[in-house]
């Protein structure tokens, strides 16, 4: 049921589209077989609609109709009527599909070098577009805590020993690490060095309390190729490692996707032993009941 003239008129929608097809018709026997009723019913619910309105609205001929001034007046308004329940409805249906909502999606500053990433996004945006989509970027830690307050719907992080409780995590795979260099540093004229090669070498690392699963992949890889790691200076996060290294600080080891931040004085070399690796994952809720977050859990899967 809707009301119309300030709420004082019940109205069915069906009444609204039988007096159209009558009103555009100006006949009731192609009105009926407009609408799929017969024409009785149809007389029956115009004589009702008119009866509810208190005036007539079509003035009935040996062959046909004409509308009334009542009629007249009431046509443009019976049509935006119909068109606003029809977008409603439109609308609703679309939300159910989850082409109408919002997602709040997190990445770690390293997450963003990793083509998956902004790929995923770009056909995020292309698909559903309607969809109010925020990006943040912070250290993994931050990415699970705020995913744990709600504050955050999905986050692309560098996991961890164990997956976050009550958060379901998605593999996006591993890549390998590649050793950052000063351009004059003796290990940089090879195209690859040893992992070993690095023993005694200042390490410039971020701290391990921004991705301590990453960090600790690093010391890790240190001692199974026979050193202890020795720290160097702290960078502030990943992407700044470089400008560091650049400065002098020591050396250090970052994911291959970050190579493509290009400091002048600094060099890449690829890794050969046992070089840690450098693991991508998707972590959104373990109790998820957005169908936004679904499409876009769906849409990561699909190119995965």
């Amino acid at each position: 049921m809707i009301k119309l003239f300030a709420g004082v008129i019940p109205m069915e929608l069906r009444h609204l589209r039988y007096f159209i097809a009558v009103a555009e018709e100006l006949n009731f026997t192609r009105a009926a077989l407009r609408v799929g009723i017969g024409q009785p019913p149809l007389s029956q619910q115009i004589r009702d609609l008119e009866k509810e309105l208190g005036a007539s609205l079509f003035r009935r001929l040996p062959h046909g109709v004409e509308l009334t001034r009542v009629g007249e007046a009431f046509l443009p308004e019976a049509r935006a009527v119909l068109d606003q329940a029809n977008r409603a409805a439109r609308t609703a249906q679309r939300a159910s599909r989850g082409e109408y909502g919002r997602l709040r999606v997190g990445f770690t500053g390293s997450a963003a070098f990793r083509p998956e990433v902004p790929a995923a996004i770009r056909d995020f945006r292309r698909r559903y577009p309607h969809v109010d989509l925020t990006l943040e970027e912070a250290p993994t830690a931050d990415l699970i805590e705020r995913l744990m307050t709600g504050d955050l719907d999905a986050a692309f992080v560098r996991p961890g020993r164990s997956n976050p409780e009550g958060m379901r995590v998605r593999d996006l795979g591993a890549e390998a690490m590649m050793a950052v260099l000063p351009a004059a540093h003796r290990l940089a004229r090879s195209s690859s060095i040893p992992f070993a090669a690095l023993a005694g070498e200042p390490l410039v690392l971020f701290p391990r309390t921004a991705g301590p699963g990453f960090f600790d992949a690093i010391m890790e890889a240190c001692r199974r190729a026979g050193f202890e790691p020795v720290l160097g200076s702290v960078a502030p996060q990943l992407t700044s490692v470089a400008n560091l290294v650049a400065a002098g600080m020591g050396v250090s080891v970052v994911p291959e996707s970050v190579a493509q931040v290009r400091v002048q004085g600094v060099r890449y070399r690829r890794l050969t032993g046992e070089p840690p690796v450098a693991h991508l994952v998707l972590v959104t809720r373990l109790v998820e009941e957005s169908i936004v977050v679904s499409n876009f859990l769906g849409l990561v899967s699909a190119r995965g």
